[in-house]
């Protein structure tokens, strides 16, 4: 998995995570590079559990600290990275367009991934809209 990552003066860099090597300690790879970083560390599975988990709670944090008033798109409109209204936290994972119907993968901050189909002109009320 590759990301795409800005350092505090707006350098970018590219984040890669890979599993490590079939041999050895089990391992998680992670490496940073770009034109102001580069660094290699590795980390067990766990500790890249807890990684993820930071960065997923850290990036609902800042999303929530916007106080934006919520917004209510068409179905056909969703884009990945987009987070639902409501008591759960919803991200769209993937979006597909069938004809008139969207199918839409969604992932709950719990890591949890299903899909649904909706009508591409159903209104679906976001928390968060993804910045482009």
């Amino acid at each position: 998995m590759s990301v795409e990552i800005r350092d505090t003066e707006g350098h970018g860099a590219r984040l890669e995570v890979a599993p490590g090597p079939a041999a050895g300690p089990l391992q998680v790879g992670i490496r940073i590079e770009g034109s102001s970083a580069h660094a290699s560390w590795s980390c067990t599975p766990a500790a890249a559990r807890e990684l993820a988990a930071s960065l997923v709670a850290a990036a609902a944090e800042a999303e929530s600290a916007r106080r934006t008033e919520p917004v209510t798109v068409k179905a056909r409109e969703l884009l990945r990275g987009d987070v639902r209204d409501g008591d759960r936290l919803m991200t769209v994972e993937a979006v597909r367009t069938d004809g008139a119907g969207v199918q839409v993968t969604w992932t709950s901050g719990g890591g949890r991934s299903w899909t649904q189909m909706y009508d591409a002109e159903a209104g679906i009320r976001l928390r968060h809209r993804r910045l482009s």
